[in-house]
């Protein structure tokens, strides 16, 4: 665990520059705050060692709140019933349902302690600015809380990230800058390094930085663990807990390991990430996956894996199927993460005995995903869930080869974009494919060639390559258009793939 006093577990201080070049890269590196330097708190499980942290004991919820931000924390504790049942689980499962939180996610916890926190130490005051670079539940639970005490609020996250989080956050007064999902943690291009080049530009301004913040974890050991062992009077057997910056695993699993060191704590880690162990778990082909909000491509600060005691790996396919069945058969309105928790315990739980434990962390809920797993199209598109023909075309199990498809034109990574628009305008299309050589990179969008133009984040002169987005819908040409009519009912375009060398309609 880290520590904001007196405990040494941050790194060193600088600030980012985004010039190219080897000289360049070695600048940036020497003047990034990283947010993988190993903790050096020597407070740790089996210590006699007096914590050198301010904890908070549990509170009583009040029976009127003077503010929202009164209401973080003290989430119920419910059974499940359905699920492992259908499972043959003999123990209890609970949900720790943390998409009640009133910001949606277990992250209003950290948000509230690291702002709480800093103005205690000064470092937070009236008219500063908050920024954070986040997947977005932390970015929330900060907006809300800059909401209500009046800071301005500037969120940095990826573009992988729900449309309803960015919305949720504009809401609430934050204002959005997006980086791209495929950035290196450790690129001056990375939510990380955005984030802390905005605060070296805005005065008075403060990046609390969940990724090093004893906050983080320690809203978790004083709150959530804490009530977890109080809703079940310390018989608690085993926790699921996913893992994202790990805070709220290396919190939970620190307080219930003191107070129960027979328990179990298991880690939930998707498939592309690295944070499990033994490293040999994170060997994967996966290099994005849809659950947000879980997993990372570095092991952050906070993160103490020596609290976990058995890591098991998920993907999509387990964790948002499972989510769509927490809300269909289990009433829970969660997110796609909370569906990757349940399927770890499902298979982590499977030996308890009857009479035993289990409780699984549902981090956040339905809001940020309505266009994403909660919609059936969408669900579809990916494949994981099936097509079905409901009113009986006759056309829907026909191949696309039986229809009269040509291929697009093509731009590539270096044309400009007013070349490109005028492509677009020639050709009589809205998406084009941007290829290196013959591999095929990203698509471009009219529309968002247009927004970024008209609001400055790119000029006409800028290569395409800096408007592209690769995360879109791509079939094979034998795919049936009964499945590639249900996709375009919300999406604009699907990419039909003629065969392995990447040729396309």
């Amino acid at each position: 665990m880290s520590d904001h006093r007196t405990c040494p577990m941050n790194g060193h201080n600088g600030t980012a520059s985004t010039n190219g070049g080897v000289d360049s890269r070695e600048q940036f590196l020497a003047g990034f705050k990283r947010p993988d330097l190993a903790s050096r708190c020597t407070w740790a499980v089996g210590t006699e060692e007096a914590s050198p942290h301010q904890h908070r004991p549990l509170v009583p919820r009040p029976k009127v709140l003077q503010t929202i931000l009164q209401a973080v924390g003290n989430t119920p504790l419910v059974k499940l019933n359905s699920i492992p049942k259908a499972a043959n689980l003999k123990c209890n499962l609970y949900a720790k349902c943390e998409f009640m939180s009133p910001g949606g996610s277990v992250k209003d916890r950290i948000g509230l302690r690291m702002i709480e926190e800093a103005e205690k130490k000064g470092l937070l005051k009236p008219g500063y600015t908050i920024i954070e670079p986040t997947s977005g539940n932390t970015g929330i639970g900060l907006a809300m809380g800059a909401a209500v005490k009046g800071y301005r609020c500037l969120i940095v996250m990826p573009e992988k990230m729900s449309n309803e989080k960015v919305d949720t956050l504009k809401a609430l007064g934050a204002e959005v800058i997006r980086t791209p999902t495929e950035a290196a943690f450790d690129s001056p291009e990375g939510l990380i390094a955005v984030a802390q080049r905005l605060e070296k530009e805005i005065p008075n301004s403060i990046v609390l930085n969940q990724y090093t913040n004893a906050g983080n974890p320690l809203a978790h050991y004083d709150g959530t663990g804490a009530e977890i062992v109080d809703q079940l009077e310390g018989q608690v057997d085993m926790v699921v807990v996913g893992a994202g910056t790990g805070g709220t695993v290396a919190g939970i699993g620190r307080k219930i390991k003191e107070t129960n060191p027979d328990c179990v704590i298991v880690g939930a880690d998707p498939e592309g990430s690295i944070l499990a162990l033994p490293d040999k778990l994170n060997e994967s082909s996966v290099s994005f996956y849809e659950v947000e909000g879980v997993g990372y491509d570095f092991i952050p600060t906070v993160l103490d894996r020596s609290v976990v005691d058995r890591w098991i790996k998920f993907n999509d396919k387990d964790a948002l199927p499972m989510a769509r069945r927490l809300i269909a058969e289990e009433g829970f309105l969660c997110g796609g993460s909370s569906g990757g928790n349940v399927a770890v315990a499902l298979e982590a739980a499977k030996d308890l005995k009857e009479g035993q434990n289990c409780v699984v962390i549902l981090p956040d809920n339905i809001r940020n995903y309505l266009t994403k797993f909660v919609s059936d199209n969408w669900m579809e598109a990916r494949n994981f869930k099936p097509s079905v023909n409901v009113h009986k075309h006759k056309w829907w199990n026909n191949s696309l080869t039986t229809l009269d498809l040509t291929p697009p034109p093509t731009v590539g990574v270096d044309v400009c974009l007013q070349e490109v628009i005028n492509i677009m305008q020639t050709a009589h299309v809205d998406h084009l494919p941007v290829l290196d050589g013959t591999t095929i990179k990203g698509m471009v969008s009219l529309p968002n060639l247009t927004s970024k133009l008209l609001n400055r984040l790119a000029k006409p002169s800028d290569p395409v390559s800096r408007a592209i987005f690769k995360q879109f819908v791509r079939v094979d040409q034998n795919d049936n258009v009964g499945h590639v009519s249900r996709i375009l009912e919300k999406d604009a375009f699907v990419l039909v793939v003629k065969n392995e060398k990447s040729e396309f309609y």
